[in-house]
């Protein structure tokens, strides 16, 4: 399992290396052009989610005392993909500003402190939106930590219900002992005055 589970970590790899690059590339380019562009990320990123989910089976496969350090590997993968979203969306909002400007035929310098006011403002929801993914994903985080630990706890009760049977069926075992050893002694003192 580890094995696919590093395949799609080099194909992670590979995928979100060529998003990045492409990602640079969106502002440079002009028209039918950037529009590709701008889908092909769109596709990439789609594959990049699911790779994601694929990995997320592969590491609840894993058995447990191992998994912890997949885990890790697998929530820095989500952060960074996070990152390329984002990035993703930033020079998609220029994009779209440019576009907006080509079709209202608007000079870019006339609404330049209208633009600079929406790009901020825009920067500003994008900033909040990703405090609350983060703090989505760490209550998620929270939530996944409760139940494994819950889990534990089980099986710690189930361990501890197990050895309390065994106690007290060693317990049965000295008692029937004792009374052998009474009767034993009883038939031997009885011998012993005959």
């Amino acid at each position: 399992m580890s094995s696919d589970f590093e395949s799609y970590e080099q194909d992670f790899g590979t995928l979100t290396a060529e998003i990045t690059n492409k990602i640079g590339k969106i502002p440079k380019l002009g028209g039918e052009e950037k529009t590709q562009l701008v889908l092909n990320v769109d596709k990439q990123l789609e594959e990049v989610r699911e790779l994601l989910e694929q990995m997320d089976l592969e590491v609840r496969e894993i058995p447990i005392q191992s998994r912890g350090m997949y885990n890790s590997r697998l929530k820095s993968y989500k952060q960074e993909m996070e990152k390329l979203e984002k990035d993703f969306k930033r020079s998609r909002i220029a994009y779209s500003d440019e576009v907006r400007n080509e079709l209202l035929g608007e000079d870019p310098g006339s609404s330049e402190s209208q633009l600079i006011k929406l790009r901020e403002e825009r920067a500003h929801l994008l900033d909040n939106t990703e405090k609350l993914e983060r703090s989505s994903r760490r209550l998620e985080a929270g939530y996944q930590i409760a139940v494994e630990t819950e889990q534990v706890g089980q099986e710690i009760l189930a361990n501890l219900n197990t050895d309390r049977e065994k106690i007290q069926r060693a317990r049965e075992r000295l008692r029937e002992t004792d009374a052998n050893l009474g009767k034993s002694s009883r038939i031997l003192t009885g011998m012993l005055r005959r």
